[in-house]
């Protein structure tokens, strides 16, 4: 790891423990403001990737993986109103739909990193983002998986409510899962500006 690495592994750990923090507070009903930060993690692994390669990306992943831990092992020491801050389920949901998409991102990003110069950082985090909220969501709150922690009640989750409060009835945890993916395509698609700022900033010979 070197110097030049170092941006980005700083990049990384701040945008997961500021969403660790802000998904604590509600945005409207089916969303937490952690929602509006966390999806710029796949912009530093693109611009990592982009400018340094896959290796440095992947140093960055590793980075915010274990920053992501420690956020999950502290808030699991904190008490809220209804328990822990952090259940075992959703720590494993973070940290499994974390890797999982950062490196898959990572992978999509290098197989097909020719021109044009937004299509990588595009397809990649569409695919990453899809991943990320299924993995995520799924295991925190299906009650398909409640064995993975039987202690811990999500029967909230399983509600049966319409999608997003007007489509077909399913899960409330669905609900909540669509909405944050949607937030995840729509700042994908944002973030491309930022990246063809940055990217073209370091890239260009000093």
């Amino acid at each position: 790891m070197t110097r030049i690495h170092l941006p980005g592994i700083l990049a990384m750990a701040a945008i997961v423990v500021a969403s660790n923090i802000l998904v604590q507070f509600l945005y409207g009903q089916w969303l937490t403001w952690g929602a509006f930060t966390y999806p710029f993690a796949f912009l530093v692994t693109d611009v990592m990737n982009r400018v340094y390669g896959q290796s440095a990306a992947r140093r960055v992943v590793l980075a915010g993986f274990v920053v992501g831990l420690i956020c999950s092992l502290i808030g699991t020491q904190i008490s809220g109103e209804f328990g822990p801050l952090v259940t075992f389920r959703i720590a494993l949901g973070s940290a499994c739909a974390f890797l999982v998409a950062q490196l898959v991102d990572v992978s999509i990003f290098a197989a097909i990193s020719a021109r044009p110069w937004w299509r990588a950082p595009l397809v990649s985090t569409l695919i990453g983002s899809t991943l990320d909220t299924i993995l995520f969501f799924s295991i925190a709150f299906s009650g398909a998986l409640s064995f993975l922690e039987p202690a811990n009640d999500v029967s909230w989750a399983g509600e049966m409510l319409p999608l997003l409060g007007q489509g077909p009835k399913a899960p409330l945890w669905m609900s909540l899962a669509l909405a944050d993916w949607t937030v995840k395509l729509s700042l994908a698609l944002i973030a491309l500006i930022p990246f063809r700022l940055i990217t073209s900033n370091l890239r260009q010979p000093s």
